[in-house]
């Protein structure tokens, strides 16, 4: 299992958990606590080794519960896996091969979890102002549409899935929010876009983008290349260059890309993310020095790891064993909303003195 960039909902922090019975496991307990179980730890490690990976992948994601990570995987954890984990960890079933744990009588010490981050809206931030949103159907981009719309913006929400569009109009039913399913490397969904915001065009977040397979040069197919560097370089400068017009008219506008630790590193990636991350921001840096005095800031967020729906598929041995050893050292993956405080900053005039900047926007992990 690979839990580098997946979606899940907001849940309940450690501290109010239902608790289980004095050495029992569930669903509620963390990886950390399933890890740290004599018996639950050695079921877990067993799993991860028949699938090919090891606990590092998990470092990331060690604060959450067993019960999200089911919402994160996609279908390869499932219920009855973490059934039959609970199951076997609670009757004491070791893993053939595995050493028979010591009696203990004191649950494994796990961390004090940090204290929770809450989301605090500011009323009327975007008042008046048109936001286009890509990618705005789940994860960041979804957080980012809905923080726009919540603080009195009109957003244009785009993205592939009309069903996703469907549930973010349903979920602020009394916001201003436009939906175009559409794809951003396409011409014609880039006129939609532009026809629906009209005559003001005040910011543009371009949050749209996809993950590579972790592919190492020498094994990187064309097939995997185009549909990365489409998507993440070529979609979001047509829509970046389709909405420069209207901002030069203004005078005025903010447009933000969204980047990745792959902007800033090689070592977060594949060949293929790692090189389309990097043109994201030469290609925000010329922009932001080329329309700066005309009103237009651009900047870019870095994210790190962070709990969304682009799924990171390990099909390099090569890559696999690259990446996944500087797990260890990762701060925890967040959640969308965190990247959309970041994004919606500078998106609001809060940035107004701010243009060219790369934003690492990853608990430090840039710094490492």
């Amino acid at each position: 299992m690979s839990f580098f960039h997946r979606d899940v909902h907001h849940g309940p922090q450690a501290s109010n958990r239902p608790q289980s019975e004095p050495g029992q496991l569930s669903g509620d307990n963390t990886v950390a606590e399933w890890l740290d179980h004599p018996v639950g730890g050695a079921i877990f490690r067993d799993m991860l080794h028949k699938a090919g990976q090891n606990e590092s992948v998990l470092r990331i994601v060690r604060r959450l519960s067993l019960n999200r990570l089911i919402e994160m995987s996609k279908g390869q954890f499932t219920q009855e896996m973490l059934d039959d984990m609970v199951r076997r960890a609670n009757a004491g079933e070791m893993p053939d091969g595995a050493p028979v744990p010591a009696e203990t009588t004191a649950p494994a010490k796990t961390e004090e979890p940090l204290p929770e981050w809450k989301e605090v809206v500011t009323p009327g931030r975007f008042d008046g102002k048109t936001v286009i949103v890509t990618g705005a159907g789940s994860g960041i981009g979804r957080a980012t549409a809905s923080r726009v719309a919540r603080e009195g913006g009109r957003v244009i929400a785009v993205d592939i899935s009309e069903e996703r569009l469907g549930d973010l109009k349903h979920e602020l039913n009394d916001a201003d929010i436009t939906t175009i399913v559409g794809d951003i490397t396409n011409d014609e969904s880039i006129e939609k876009i532009i026809h629906a915001a009209g005559d003001r065009i005040d910011a543009l977040a371009n949050v749209a983008g996809i993950m590579d397979n972790m592919t190492p040069l020498h094994e990187m197919s064309d097939d995997v290349w185009n549909r990365v560097m489409s998507v993440n370089v070529l979609g979001m400068m047509k829509l970046s260059r389709a909405v420069l017009p209207t901002m030069l008219k203004q005078r005025a506008g903010a447009i933000v890309n969204v980047g990745s630790e792959a902007s800033l590193k090689s070592s977060a990636a594949g060949t293929a993310y790692t090189t389309s991350k990097h043109a994201v921001a030469g290609l925000s840096k010329s922009m932001a020095f080329m329309y700066g005095p005309s009103g237009i800031r651009t900047n870019v967020v870095a994210p790190g790891a962070v709990l969304t729906n682009i799924e990171a598929k390990y099909e390099s041995e090569l890559g696999a064993d690259r990446v996944n050893s500087i797990l260890p050292t990762a701060p925890d993956a967040v959640e969308a909303p965190v990247l959309a405080a970041s994004i919606t900053f500078l998106l609001s005039d809060d940035s107004v003195n701010i243009n060219g900047a790369i934003l690492p926007s990853d608990g430090g992990w840039s710094v490492q």
